[in-house]
């Protein structure tokens, strides 16, 4: 009898991706390319979305969606004739900096609901180690009336998808996979292997599947918060953070890492996770939660300096004009999630500092709905300061006059959180981090 992977194949069996966010909905439209997929999503809006060939995350085109085998539900119903599962639902954390396990909690339950006997489910979620076989495989036990490994098998291979990098797209990253047992790991490698060009890394086990996941952005997040305490350092110095990493990066070892504001789901989420399993297990983890705080703390900073360079100049800050150029986690995408330009504009806001933001990318509604704030219709010429916060490439492309015309007069001040005009010669009042 033919295994599932050959079922697959052969379209004898059905392929079902949970969750049609921004990394569900592109491995369920490279595997409808190969094999017959259903894409399930609660939100019946954005299963509409993608049935007109819309991506709801707005990062892939509408050819994307071409010669795609696939099927978009939110009907449970729908799921039935599903044979191997991949759950790709977000894990946010709560206010309280704890992970939110309810989206993977929820999904887990979908999937029990019309979970059959021979039935694969592979996990894509970021989670902490022990999570899939500790919190997901007994709400699958428990809704289903299945036993594990008897009656389904369980896999984890965590996602590598990085919003608006069109190069790094998920059949070109090499993919880590784990599965419950020899047999399921080498199904499991096979079914990625169908659209994963580079291959697979077999992980010895979920746990380890999971923890090499975590600690991806766990590292990345504590060498930019390293970054960031130098720039602070470097600044009482009267030094230029970029311009001493320039200089230290001649070095052939030297990690290329930069200051900023981290936000986003995963690089300011993720680490809690850890810190979280950590303390569970009776250790503080003192590096990650310095890193944490170090980084949590960067929008406040931003608005206190840009603050205390209006003063500088001999202005009232309350009722000073601030302009704040970007407002999505990162460049050129329309993502806003854990964006730390609103801790910018509620630190400026409690100086009574009049603050307009502008992105040619994010939503404006959905803005103000998450973070209280909406956008301008277009920039005006009154500021008194500008904040370039994130480095989209239409702010890249601006020149010293352009960003001159939107000045109230020639005492404005120009805040460059990333550093892109620092190679230019500015007559402007510039600051960056």
């Amino acid at each position: 009898m033919d295994n599932l992977y050959d079922r697959l194949l052969k379209k004898e069996a059905k392929l079902g991706v949970i969750g049609l966010g921004y990394v569900g909905l592109p491995i369920a439209l490279a595997f409808a390319k190969k094999v017959s997929v259903v894409g399930f999503d609660i939100n019946a809006e954005r299963v509409e979305m993608m049935r007109n060939n819309v991506d709801p995350s707005d990062e892939l085109e509408a050819e994307a969606f071409e010669n795609s085998d696939i099927y978009f539900t939110a009907v449970l119903d729908e799921l039935k004739d599903v044979d191997f599962f991949i759950i790709a639902v977000p894990t946010p954390i709560d206010d309280h900096n704890k992970p939110d396990l309810r989206p993977l909690i929820g999904s887990s339950t979908t999937v029990g609901k019309v979970l059959s006997k021979g039935d694969y489910v592979v996990y894509e979620s970021t989670v902490y180690p022990g999570c899939t076989e500790e919190d997901c495989i007994p709400i699958l036990e428990e809704t289903s009336g299945l036993k594990f490994m008897d009656d389904f098998k369980v896999g984890y291979s965590p996602e590598r998808i990085n919003p608006g990098d069109k190069e790094h797209t998920i059949t070109k990253i090499l993919k880590v996979v784990s599965g419950c047992d020899e047999e399921s790991l080498d199904i499991i490698s096979k079914v990625y292997e169908i659209i994963v060009e580079p291959g697979v890394h077999k992980a010895s086990s979920i746990k380890v599947a999971e923890a090499a996941k975590i600690i991806e952005n766990t590292q990345r997040d504590v060498n930019i918060a390293l970054m960031n305490e130098l720039s602070i350092i470097f600044n009482r110095l009267g030094i230029n953070t970029y311009e001493v990493l320039e200089a230290a990066g001649t070095k052939w070892n030297f990690l290329k890492f930069f200051p900023g504001m981290v936000g986003g789901h995963c690089i300011g989420v993720d680490p809690y996770y850890l810190t979280y399993k950590a303390e569970e297990l009776g250790y503080h983890a003192r590096i990650i939660n310095s890193g944490r705080y170090v980084n949590d703390s960067m929008g406040y900073y931003v608005a206190k300096q840009t603050v205390k360079k209006i003063l500088a100049q001999g202005k009232n800050v309350a009722g000073a004009k601030v302009l704040i150029m970007g407002a999505t986690f990162k460049e050129n995408v329309s993502d806003i999630r854990n964006s730390k330009v609103a801790d910018v504009v509620k630190e400026l806001r409690s100086f009574m500092v009049d603050v307009e933001i502008a992105d040619p990318y994010a939503d404006s509604a959905e803005l103000e709905e998450e973070y209280g704030f909406g956008l301008i219709p277009e920039m005006r010429d009154y500021y008194d300061a500008i904040i370039v916060a994130v480095n989209h490439d239409k702010y890249v492309e601006m020149t010293e006059d352009d960003l001159k015309a939107l000045m109230r007069d020639d005492k404005g001040i120009l805040v460059d959180v990333k550093g892109i005009y620092r190679n230019r010669k500015m007559s402007l009042n510039y600051w960056s981090l």
